[in-house]
């Protein structure tokens, strides 16, 4: 049997529904090439975490890929809200989150683009379902593959082909994620930015348009100095994701996670080898803190 759509609460263009009832055009071009933005926004107790921080990240997304942004902050944070507010008052769900997307809209099929056309603007909200208790405590199992994915990673384009393969090499080994190494040095994960830690200090890729700008690679940063951790970004060789003391995951849904085996490997050394390591255990517990003061 065909999986049932979510009955959840959307938006288009201005109109709530449920999302199963929502419908856009066939020749929109988001269907037809995938050209649109989007973002995902965490939400806990109702509130919406680093709101502007993701905001601005799709306002710089749409300028790369020339989509006007169809609203101003205010109305993107009432939009958002009312959202949360329609969900939580149907499932009661506290947390959840947001996913906002933006598409060129609809015009004849033609690969230019059309210098008349209107944004469609769809957004959804969805229950969050962050990692269970037992992968918290055990950690995640990892895959690593060539990144085969275009140029552009920088660009959070609803064109996600090349994340969907990447991400399935992972399901099809029962794995959380697909750890992507371009050139022999790493950039991202399918869906997460990836970090390694080297005695003690934490490490990620440098930005560039080979990985996404992570909205968790600024708020890691800021977590790192609260915490005393040493923090860096710079070019991180394939060996030194395979010899790490720790690796972890950050996304909106995943916020930071422990990778305890790669390509059926334990990770780290000694005690800790295939085990969640004290870096780890820091950051998780600042980033609880930091979800009271930075969500509005």
């Amino acid at each position: 049997m065909p999986t049932p759509l979510p009955d959840v609460p959307c938006c288009l263009n201005g109109e709530f529904s449920r999302v199963c009832d929502a419908k856009v055009s066939v020749l929109d071009r988001g269907f037809l090439f995938g050209d649109g933005i989007y973002e995902v926004v965490p939400v806990y107790g109702r509130r919406l975490f680093r709101f502007d921080e993701h905001l601005a990240r799709l306002a710089r997304n749409l300028a790369k890929v020339r989509i006007p942004d169809p609203h101003p902050r205010e109305q993107w944070l009432r939009l958002c809200r009312e959202l949360v507010q329609r969900l939580a008052a149907q499932t009661g769900a506290e947390d959840q989150v947001v996913y906002i997307q933006v598409t060129r809209g609809v015009a004849p099929r033609d690969h230019a683009m059309p210098p008349d056309a209107v944004p469609t603007v769809f957004m959804m909200v969805n229950p969050m379902r962050p990692p269970t208790a037992e992968q918290r405590h055990h950690g995640v199992a990892c895959v690593s593959a060539r990144d085969f994915r275009w140029e552009r990673a920088d660009i959070k384009s609803t064109s996600l082909l090349g994340n969907v393969l990447a991400r399935q090499l992972s399901a099809d080994h029962g794995a959380a994620e697909t750890i992507l190494l371009r050139d022999g040095f790493l950039t991202e994960a399918s869906s997460s930015n990836v970090w390694v830690v080297h005695e003690g200090a934490l490490l990620g890729p440098p930005k560039s348009e080979r990985l996404l700008e992570g909205i968790r690679v600024e708020l890691l940063r800021e977590l790192c100095e609260e915490v005393g951790i040493a923090y860096n970004l710079r070019p991180i060789p394939e060996a030194d994701v395979r010899s790490a003391d720790e690796l972890l995951l950050s996304s909106a849904t995943k916020e930071v996670l422990a990778v305890t085996r790669l390509d059926g490997e334990a990770v780290g050394h000694g005690a800790l080898r295939g085990k969640p390591g004290p870096v780890y255990a820091r950051l998780y517990e600042a980033y609880q803190r930091a979800k009271s003061r930075q969500s509005i």
